[in-house]
């Protein structure tokens, strides 16, 4: 088994690879229909395994219930990620998967047993979340690429609620990132999916979130909006419930973020 492992990573290393962190809610961690999600061709996508420091082949659902994450319920977006990066670059991807649904991006909006992503609050996921990626790093030997975020939601839901404030949710953001920047490298980049919609509860917190996201990526180098449509989905017939997307939708996230992911990676800084 040894044998068969070490095989498997030097076939990894001798090919190329590039890692990333899939963090973020519940639509990170992905709910939708597993059945529906994205094959992977063995060999060309992994998912890093924190309790067994270990890769094993990427496919949903993505995820294990470690370090206070979550595993997809039962189709993600990331088995379509990692098939189109890998088709249009010929690199092997290895995911980190580090969401938890409900989480928050500021502290205020924390729901208790959600976490939230800030430096305070009552279950912070940020360390936990760069545990797991040095922790593939170094299995690896690379350093982690880039960080897939997809997040916003419980914090419209706040503005919503009038307990947190458009400006405050920008601030965490960028307060976030250089916090990532700071722990994995100062050249990590930052793709944003941007939040969609709630159906049934007021826009006015969505679309608020969303333009923080879009000033973001404007005022911060390296921090890209990577997929925009997900205002669409209801319309479209791409939600999974109130609130969650699709396989349908999920699958073409990952497939649209992969060649954003690699047309930025082409731009010379």
């Amino acid at each position: 088994m040894k044998w068969i492992f070490f095989c498997m990573l030097f076939s990894v290393n001798a090919m190329g690879q590039k890692l990333f962190l899939a963090a973020g809610q519940s639509n990170a961690v992905g709910m939708a229909d597993s059945s529906n999600s994205v094959q992977c061709i063995p060999g060309t996508a992994y998912e890093f395994r924190y309790g067994a420091d270990t890769l094993v082949h990427l496919k949903d659902p993505v995820g294990n219930p470690d370090l206070h994450f979550e595993s997809a319920q039962t189709g993600s977006a990331w088995p379509a990620f990692a098939k189109a990066y890998h088709d249009l670059t010929g690199k092997q991807v290895v995911i980190i998967p580090a969401a938890r649904g409900g989480s928050s991006c500021h502290y205020k909006a924390e729901l208790e047993g959600n976490g939230t992503w800030d430096e305070q609050g009552r279950l912070r996921l940020f360390d936990s979340a760069i545990v797991k990626a040095k922790a593939a790093s170094r299995l690896c030997k690379q350093p982690v690429s880039g960080i897939l975020w997809s997040q916003g939601e419980r914090d419209a839901n706040a503005y919503n609620a009038q307990q947190l404030s458009a400006e405050e949710y920008e601030q965490r953001l960028v307060t976030l990132i250089q916090r990532f920047r700071k722990a994995l490298g100062s050249e990590v980049a930052f793709y944003i999916i941007q939040t969609g919609h709630f159906t049934g509860h007021p826009d006015e917190g969505f679309d608020a979130i969303r333009k923080a996201q879009e000033h973001v990526a404007q005022q911060v180098r390296k921090v890209y909006i990577v997929y925009a449509q997900t205002k669409d989905f209801p319309q479209k017939g791409w939600m999974q419930d109130e609130i969650h997307y699709n396989q349908t939708a999920l699958n073409d996230i990952g497939a649209t973020v992969a060649r954003q992911v690699v047309l930025k990676e082409k731009k010379k800084p």
